[in-house]
């Protein structure tokens, strides 16, 4: 049970990495839309438009690093199966 713990925690703290990675790498809060910068090809006006996109910030990294540290934590608890080698 400690060692399945201790591996759902790095197997979480690593695919929040890696989502955060591969979404941005945003280090703000997430956003559910992000700005994108146009300029008008007849007036030469810059306007700013939104486009829906989600990108995980560190506050969702954040959270699921401390999660997995709980696990973590939590695999503290448990203790060694003992063996005992001077049984006759």
């Amino acid at each position: 049970m400690k060692k399945l713990l201790r591996i759902i925690a790095v197997a979480v703290a690593l695919g929040a990495t890696a989502i955060w990675l591969v979404t941005g790498a945003n280090r703000g809060w997430t956003k559910t839309s992000v700005e994108k910068r146009t300029v008008e090809e007849v007036t030469g006006i810059e306007g700013i438009t939104y486009e829906k996109r989600f990108v995980v910030g560190l506050d969702v990294l954040a959270g699921a690093l401390l999660g997995a540290g709980f696990i973590a934590g939590v695999s503290f608890l448990f203790r060694n199966k003992s063996t005992n080698t001077n049984a006759q």
